[in-house]
């Protein structure tokens, strides 16, 4: 009775991941396994052949331009600290509130001596010692130019 060879059992096998993205090669190596089992007697239609590769062509550019869009948003999602870094030494006016009640008080105003960020939101650190986020600012003022103004 012949022996069963163990190395040709299933287990024995490589495992590969299929992929979702379909790329140039793979779509050269179906292109080329169906211009080989093609029936001769009734080969593919050349505008098939054609309309095949500008379909593939189209898809590629819109990988291709997926990706640039991708990256491009990723450019644009700046650090907040960057982002508001240009108020450092700017006068910000801003309605104050009784820590205790919670209840608006008088409007402050003071310079921002340094911008930190918390959860993803800007904080301006104020030269009075308090700490407010950026969009709670009614106005930003410049006191160079308000300097330069009076002379």
């Amino acid at each position: 009775m012949a022996k069963i060879d163990p190395s040709l059992y299933l287990h024995n096998q490589k495992e590969r991941t299929p992929s979702p993205d379909l790329g140039k090669d793979e779509f050269l190596k179906i292109l080329m396994t169906q211009l080989k089992n093609q029936d001769p007697t009734n080969p593919m239609d050349d505008r098939q052949f054609v309309s095949q590769m500008a379909e593939f062509s189209s898809l590629e550019q819109m990988m291709n331009m997926s990706k640039s869009i991708n990256t491009l948003v990723e450019s644009q999602l700046v650090s907040p600290v960057i982002k508001y870094s240009h108020m450092l030494g700017k006068e910000v006016t801003y309605q104050g509130y009784d820590e205790e009640t919670g209840k608006e008080t008088e409007i402050k105003t003071s310079r921002v001596v340094a911008v930190s960020q918390n959860e993803g939101w800007a904080i301006l650190e104020l030269e009075n010692g308090e700490k407010i986020y950026a969009d709670a600012a009614l106005q930003v003022n410049d006191p160079a130019f308000a300097e330069t103004e009076d002379k």
